[in-house]
């Protein structure tokens, strides 16, 4: 155990697929935990999702570093002695089935716990474990829609959108890690482990506290300040923000609207609210004439919140970026792709061909495992002939 690894010495046992479950997973093992993750014949989902490189996407590769791999077919009556094994000294257990699921494939908390007392078991589902909605399927855009979050995302067009960032899942995957944490604090005086159980449902509507009280109490949503919001240049769009008067008179002085800085209409940042579409107006008829980047120099020098609206490979590539190393360049099992990987905040740095910086293959750690708990070679080569395991 260290600052650097403190879950050094952790065995999690992984059944989960896509992103949520995985992410948490994988945070745990960043954090020096031997996580295991169990995979079907076809293995995890998220392998597919998007374009393919190898075994691998984007969603497997971010949300299975450091992990190990195991397939084996959970349907067949043998490998359940064999998960009996790898699971007996686990710490941590996760699972995101659908309710009922596990239960079904012979994984319950209430049978694990039997031979296994201190184990943590999370259990991940879309809209809880009860409830008229606990069996639906539900993937993040779905999320995004039933919590309210996509009813605030409108377009230019008014039409609801979905983002395209997983949001909803990388959240719960966030709450699920600090549950571990603190139940893994609290289990040193325990005799027990205990179940935990978590919803994307749940996780949505906490990441969105403050406007999830705020639209309900107040209504859609309005800017808080103006004028600020996204504006279309010569040649792209940039995003500022004045909130304070005194950003307002900087504002102001950078752009040459000295006939605004006296003028009473615009004295506090309520009044200005009250003229929202006067200011945001006057604001794009004066950016469109200039290019971002004139813009984005101009108001950095005044001291006036901004930046351009850049796509990902303009971030990635960025000065700031490339002086905190917040990216790191890593190929992946089965693909020559190089893929730009976040670093973790605060942790240490994903570096190139490092166990914890890769991904592993399907099945890649089937092997090394068995063996590990006491399987020959022997018998290792029989249950891969009848299928059992690959």
């Amino acid at each position: 155990m260290s600052f650097e690894r403190p879950y050094k010495g952790l065995k999690v046992v992984d059944f989960s697929q896509g992103v949520a479950g995985p992410y948490c997973a994988m945070l745990l093992a960043q954090h020096g935990a031997e996580v295991i993750k169990v995979e079907p014949k076809e293995g995890d989902w998220a392998r597919n999702l998007g374009q393919e490189y190898g075994q691998h996407s984007a969603f497997s590769v971010t949300a299975n570093l450091g992990k190990k791999s195991i397939v084996i077919d959970l349907k067949n009556p043998k490998s359940q002695s064999i998960l009996d094994k790898i699971i007996a000294d686990a710490d941590i257990f996760i699972e995101g089935f659908r309710p009922g699921v596990i239960e079904r494939l012979g994984y319950s908390y209430d049978r694990l716990k039997k031979y296994n007392p201190k184990l943590i078991y999370l259990s991940i589902s879309g809209f809880g474990q009860t409830g008229p909605m606990s069996k639906k399927p539900a993937m993040d855009p779905v999320l995004q829609a039933f919590t309210g979050f996509m009813s605030e995302n409108k377009g230019s067009d008014g039409h609801p959108h979905r983002t395209p960032v997983i949001i909803f899942d990388m959240t719960t995957a966030l709450y699920a890690m600090q549950l571990i944490a603190s139940t893994l604090y609290a289990r040193i005086n325990e005799d027990v482990g205990r179940k935990i159980e978590i919803s994307l449902m749940e996780a949505a509507a906490a990441m969105q506290s403050i406007r999830l009280m705020s639209g309900y109490m107040d209504g859609p949503y309005t800017h808080a300040s103006s004028p600020s919001g996204t504006f279309k240049t010569k040649d792209g769009w940039i995003q500022i923000i004045v909130v304070k008067n005194h950003e307002f008179i900087k504002f102001c002085n950078a752009v040459g609207w000295k006939d605004f800085l006296n003028d009473e209409r615009f004295s506090s940042n309520a009044k200005r609210i009250g003229l929202e579409k006067l200011l945001t107006e006057e604001v794009q008829k004066l950016f469109i004439n200039k290019k971002t980047d004139y813009w984005k120099k101009l108001l950095t020098e005044a001291g006036v919140q901004n930046e351009k609206v850049q796509d990902y490979s303009e971030f990635v590539n960025s000065e700031q970026i490339k002086i905190l190393e917040t990216i790191s360049w890593l190929k992946q099992p089965t693909s020559d792709a190089i893929w730009p990987i976040p670093n973790l905040p605060g942790m240490p740095k994903l570096v190139n061909g490092s166990y914890l910086s890769t991904a592993p293959a399907l099945g890649q750690h089937t092997r090394e495992i068995m063996l590990d708990n006491g399987y020959d070679n022997k018998i290792i080569i029989q249950l891969i002939e009848e299928g059992v395991i690959i």
